[in-house]
C-alpha cells in the first residue's frame, strides 16, 4: 500500500461471491448493470447518466451529474478479460478533480468466486493538503465495501 507521505495512493477490497465467475463478471462489465450494486447509486435520486460506445467491454463508458454528494464525472473500460478483470479509468470532476485507475480482479475459486477491487492515482493537491486528515481508503473504503456486498447480493441472487 502507498505509504502516507506517497503522491500515489491505493485503495482495495476483497470479498467471495457464491456465484459463477460470468455472472460476477457480467455485472462488472456492463455500466448499465451497475445501477444493481455501485455504492453511489442511491446519492441522487434524480442522477442524471449518460452511457456511450458498446453495451460493455472495452471502449463502453459513462458518465454521470448529481447533486453535492454524487457529483460528476466519467468512466471508460479500457480492459476487459473475460470472467478475469476489468480496468477503467475514473475521472471525477465534481466535487474535487481527479483521475484515477479502477481494476477489478475475479479469481474464480472452488463453487464461489474472489472479487478484488482496487483504486489508484495521485493525489491531488487537495488530498496533498488535507491528506493527514482524509486518507482515500478512509474516503472510499467503506464505500468499496458497500458495492462488494451489493454486487455479491446481486451476484448471488442470479
Amino acid at each position: 500500500m502507498a505509504s502516507q507521505n506517497s503522491d500515489e495512493f491505493l485503495v482495495e477490497r476483497t470479498t467471495i461471491v457464491k456465484a459463477e465467475a460470468s455472472e460476477v463478471f457480467a455485472l462488472i462489465n456492463d455500466f448499465h448493470q451497475w445501477t444493481q450494486w455501485s455504492p453511489w447509486e442511491g446519492l441522487d435520486p434524480a442522477m442524471q447518466r449518460t452511457y456511450a460506445g458498446p453495451d460493455a467491454g472495452v471502449g463502453a463508458s459513462y458518465a454521470w451529474a448529481g447533486n453535492k454528494k454524487a457529483g460528476s464525472g466519467s468512466m471508460v473500460i479500457t480492459e476487459s478479460v473475460p470472467n478475469e478483470r476489468v480496468v477503467l479509468d475514473l475521472a471525477f470532476l465534481k466535487p474535487f478533480k481527479a483521475q484515477n485507475v479502477t481494476t477489478f480482479l475475479i479469481s474464480p475459486n472452488a463453487g464461489d468466486v474472489q472479487v478484488t477491487w482496487k483504486m489508484t492515482g495521485k493525489k491531488n493537491l487537495f488530498f496533498k493538503i488535507f491528506g493527514f486528515i482524509f486518507s482515500m481508503d478512509k474516503l472510499v473504503g467503506k464505500d468499496f465495501e458497500k458495492g462488494l456486498s451489493q454486487l455479491k447480493a446481486a451476484a448471488e441472487k442470479s
